[in-house]
């Protein structure tokens, strides 16, 4: 949800305090994009805010005070003199508060309606009809909104995604290469990868630094477009919140941070499902991207992958490489 772009780099210096009981402290406060990092004076990251569940506590108050939404015990104080940041934090909040449909006659009747049917269908025993009609509702912005704040949760665990300024465009232009709207490396919290609503693909740092060739990483990539397109990530969110979630996002369009800390733990610690060979080599075609160096990587032996090597689609042909030796060594380095 970014809607800032002239303050993607703005930095302010405030004081945090992690909770009640905690000392309180002088950080550094980034601005980027869609969220707001929080920093000790030696650089090292302490808080990670999703600028859309931003909170201030004292409205025309000085120094002003932000926390999380729902978590008010985790503060962060910005002096009077920090206009710049101020008001960048209150022009996201306006865009987001103009975004929100506003309470009417038409409204609560559409708002009556949709819980009636909702009831309705509870009360028939039909909770896959109201998770299939939630899946359809939203939107892919909300789809987007959505995936965001889920990895702003998973880094809570994992740590801030690895980001540089000369990698972060090579970054950019593998996702476009395999058709996925954003790649995030992250160091630790992930065994291999994992896609988030709205086309965020997580991948573990190992995929980068083990490999020469980086269609490795780009077969990866792969692997979690198709798994996308057989089963959509928003289903695993409502098969894990439950019924309670279903309803939530279809009545409200929110879903509670508990519900994603749910689907972070759950989806971080299982195994990823298989893809059909036949699938995965239709989207290696796609992308110009041979499978064999994917197929390797899996399986040293060849012997469980042997379908990716044998029925490669762009063996015997003189490709352009998925990226070149400079920009992969970008890569590579990361995270560091």
């Amino acid at each position: 949800m970014t809607v800032l772009r002239e303050f993607q780099r703005l930095e302010a210096v405030g004081i945090w305090r992690p909770s009640p009981e905690d000392q309180r402290r002088d950080v550094i406060v980034s601005l980027g994009n869609a969220t707001l990092t929080i920093t000790d004076m030696r650089d090292r990251p302490l808080a990670h805010w999703s600028l859309a569940a931003v909170e201030r506590a004292n409205p025309g108050e000085f120094p002003a005070l932000y926390h999380p939404d729902g978590d008010p015990g985790e503060t962060l104080e910005l002096a009077e003199d920090e206009s710049t940041m101020r008001e960048a934090i209150e022009t996201v909040q306006n865009a987001i508060s103009r975004a929100r449909p506003r309470p009417g006659r038409l409204r609560v009747f559409g708002g009556i309606g949709v819980v009636a049917c909702a009831l309705a269908l509870l009360a028939f025993g039909l909770p896959q009809t109201m998770r299939t009609q939630t899946l359809a509702a939203v939107s892919e912005v909300h789809r987007k909104a959505i995936g965001q704040a889920l990895l702003g949760r998973i880094e809570r665990v994992s740590g801030q995604a690895c980001s540089t300024p000369e990698a972060d465009p090579i970054l950019k232009k593998l996702a476009e290469r395999t058709g996925v709207r954003r790649v995030a490396v992250l160091r630790s919290g992930i065994a291999e990868s994992l896609t988030l609503p709205g086309g965020i693909v997580l991948m573990h740092r190992s995929y980068f630094e083990d490999y020469e060739d980086p269609a490795v990483a780009a077969g990866a990539v792969l692997v979690e477009h198709v798994r996308a397109d057989e089963r959509d990530p928003m289903a695993d969110i409502l098969d894990i919140g439950g019924i309670g979630a279903t309803f939530r996002l279809l009545t409200t369009g929110e879903i509670r941070r508990d519900t994603l800390d749910r689907y972070s733990e759950t989806m971080l610690s299982s195994p990823r499902p298989d893809v059909e060979s036949e699938a995965l080599l239709a989207e290696f075609a796609r992308a110009a991207i041979p499978s064999t160096p994917y197929a390797y990587a899996r399986d040293v032996t060849g012997e469980s992958t042997v379908s990716l090597i044998e029925a490669d689609p762009m063996a015997g042909r003189e490709l352009a490489p998925v990226l070149n030796d400079r920009d992969w060594v970008q890569l590579q380095n990361i995270c560091g």
